[in-house]
């Protein structure tokens, strides 16, 4: 069933997230696992866009030089391939196999790619949407996510809309879809439950020195009492919903399995400012689409 039911829609509300089961069907996964083993493998990535990225506290991007953060920042409206730590030598070579290096796909497989375009847009997403009270959602957004077997990189305690920042706030929606199970040992979801009503503690914000754009943290990220935390796995084809605010993570994945999502982002624009602060922009070639077809 695509459409909420009340009681579904009064947990999202209460939690700021929702786990909405065999969302996809097992096929459905297979076409997006099948049609990213081709980007993948397709994949030409330039020494200097070869980007390992971070979603540490301490080093949002690691970036050797302004070409690779030009990469990142200039993705909003591509689709670009971002890279595991210390997958790389001093040349930009590649240490591991590429298709074993890849952090994520982003930021417009929504907008460029056939297969992710119709996920997107089904159907099902709509009808999700408009029972969720959505008039006039649009697709800021979009990533595949590998969380690569050993080594796939944790993802500390963060609210998206430090990311995708709104005025109002409560604009922003994350609809999250298990490619493979999410699991305790792979790296699964962790929500604080009930912490989408305070605010946003810390902002990403573009910054300008002279011609070169480039980011940086307004605020801080409060310690967060790790007792708060549920895990939250997700078997293959499940949909998870994530409220702009609510506080979430994941672990490294030290397992031998893979943990493949893709993940994109709704904004309700009836009344809402996109901050033109935030580090991905709408652009003349890609406004942002609208979910509704």
């Amino acid at each position: 069933m695509s459409c909420l039911n009340p009681s579904q829609l009064q947990k999202f509300q209460e939690d700021g997230f929702l786990v909405l089961e065999g969302f996809f069907s097992a096929d459905e996964c297979a076409v997006m696992q099948q049609r990213i083993g081709k980007l993948v493998a397709d994949m030409d990535v330039p020494v200097h866009c070869r980007i390992e990225f971070s979603t540490r506290e301490e080093g949002q991007l690691r970036t050797k030089g302004q070409g690779d953060k030009d990469y990142f920042l200039s993705s909003g409206d591509k689709i670009r391939y971002f890279f595991e730590k210390d997958v790389f030598d001093e040349k930009g070579n590649f240490l591991v196999p590429p298709e074993k290096s890849i952090n994520k796909i982003g930021h417009a497989l929504h907008a460029y790619d056939p297969v992710f375009r119709s996920v997107t847009h089904s159907p099902k997403v709509q009808a999700l949407a408009k029972s969720l009270g959505l008039q006039m959602p649009v697709i800021v957004q979009s990533m595949y996510i590998f969380k690569q077997p050993h080594f796939g990189g944790e993802v500390d305690p963060h609210q998206d809309s430090t990311f995708l920042h709104t005025e109002p706030l409560g604009r922003l929606l994350g609809l999250w879809i298990a490619l493979e199970n999410a699991t305790l040992e792979n790296g699964c979801l962790w929500f604080i439950p009930g912490s989408h009503t305070g605010g946003v503690s810390r902002r990403l914000v573009r910054t300008s020195d002279g011609s070169k754009p480039d980011v940086s943290f307004l605020g801080s990220e409060p310690v967060r009492d790790a007792s708060l935390f549920v895990p939250t796995p997700a078997r293959r084809g499940d949909l998870v919903l994530i409220h702009g605010e609510v506080v979430h993570k994941s672990e490294k994945n030290l397992s031998d399995r893979s943990r493949h999502a893709y993940t994109f982002h709704l904004m309700e624009s009836l009344g809402t400012v996109w901050s033109p602060e935030n580090w991905l922009q709408p652009s003349a070639e890609l406004p942002f689409p609208p979910l509704y077809t």
